[in-house]
């Protein structure tokens, strides 16, 4: 009986030595090193800051029309991008490759942009929030259109 008790008491007692020897040697190699992402422009404070977009830029996007041919992607909800990435863009999972589009709100407005492959949820860049004229804190439902 005391053969059947020894033996895992002997088990769980050299177990625990391999993990304090593990606790004594520290970890097994570097930390991984983390980035804290584009800072955007220097000294950039408000959103009008971090959109570098131009207003010629804005403009030809907002009066970009429908093309000929072009097909609805499907509905998505958008979130703003992290707004150091500059540009008129969407990325949605709606697309697997990079490729010019549209979008319109839901209010009618329609954008030009550049349609990016992404995962999980729709993201629009910080310049085309400002161009449709949406809150940032909004989450608008807008439809996406491809050639």
């Amino acid at each position: 009986m005391r053969l059947f008790v020894l033996v895992p008491v002997l088990g769980l007692a050299m177990s625990g030595c391999a993990l304090l020897r593990q606790m004594a040697e520290g970890p097994a190699g570097p930390a991984p090193a983390v980035s804290a992402g584009d800072p955007g422009p220097a000294g950039a404070r408000s959103a009008a800051a971090l959109d570098t977009t131009t207003a010629r830029d804005r403009a030809v996007a907002l009066a970009a029309p429908a093309q000929a041919g072009e097909r609805a992607l499907g509905k998505v909800v958008v979130a703003l991008a992290p707004p150091a990435k500059p540009g008129i863009w969407l990325s949605s999972p709606l697309v697997t490759a990079v490729a010019p589009g549209r979008i319109v709100t839901a209010a009618g407005k329609s954008l030009a942009v550049e349609l990016r492959p992404g995962t999980g949820g729709a993201l629009l860049s910080l310049a085309g929030f400002r161009a449709l004229g949406l809150g940032l804190t909004d989450l608008p439902e807008v439809t996406v259109y491809s050639p």
